[in-house]
């Protein structure tokens, strides 16, 4: 397995697009495909790289298998764009203190 950074993963629009539909809930890859302009094929190699990111996990149902978004990949992405925020709130603090105590 390589290790896949989710910003990588979704950086390709259909991989992004492919995620996006499955947060409606779990999806096999033909219904996946079926609103696609890519084989299945591709769908499924779109869904590999998405699982080594940690983005979606897989489970089998009977004859086929569905893919989900993963809670914990999601988490880890949401913590990931929380560094970002805590940083510029932290900065645009310090510029209002500064800003305040020149007044």
């Amino acid at each position: 397995m390589t290790n896949v950074h989710p910003m990588d993963a979704l950086g390709d629009p259909t991989r992004r697009r492919i995620f996006e539909r499955l947060r409606g809930g779990p999806l096999a890859v033909g219904e996946l495909a079926a609103e696609l302009p890519v084989s299945r094929p591709a769908v499924s190699q779109h869904l590999r790289v998405l699982r080594e990111a940690g983005l979606v996990s897989d489970r089998k149902a009977g004859t086929r298998r569905l893919y989900e978004v993963s809670p914990e990949g999601l988490g880890e992405l949401r913590d990931w764009f929380d560094t970002f925020w805590s940083e510029a709130l932290a900065r645009f603090k310090a510029e209002a203190e500064r800003e305040g105590r020149k007044a």
